[in-house]
């Protein structure tokens, strides 16, 4: 039931933060650089298997681990090294393997994956310990 409580929580600051980052803040950013290869409309059934198997990992790796172990800089860390490892493995994969893929995009992405789990971990962490 623990699991499922972090999940829940992850599952929402995850929608609310990257939704802000998509809608706002990258949208110009992705279709200046990428617009080439981006669909009128996204797949969100590919989308929301993302953000489920995503969060199973945040909580199973990162945010679980630092609540029980009751550190904080615990959840900051592995959330760093999570977010990059993931978004590392998508955008190296395609800085490899597709033509024309703009690098600035693989680093823009290496630090919003970054910060995106770092920032989704360490409010997790927090909202559990105030609810439970």
């Amino acid at each position: 039931m623990t699991f499922l409580k972090m999940y829940l929580i992850a599952f929402i600051v995850f929608l609310l933060i990257d939704a802000i980052w998509l809608a706002f803040v990258a949208k110009d950013f992705y279709q200046k650089h990428i617009g080439f290869l981006m669909k009128d409309s996204p797949n969100y059934l590919a989308a929301i298997l993302f953000y489920l198997i995503f969060i199973i990992g945040l909580v199973y790796f990162v945010i679980q681990p630092g609540v029980d172990a009751g550190s904080v800089g615990k959840v900051i860390l592995s959330g760093l090294l999570f977010g990059f490892i993931t978004y590392a493995t998508y955008d190296l994969t395609n800085l490899a393997t597709v033509k024309d893929w703009p690098l600035i995009v693989t680093i823009v992405d290496l630090i919003w994956g970054s910060v995106l789990s770092t920032s989704i971990a360490v409010a997790t962490y927090y909202l559990y310990q105030l609810f439970w």
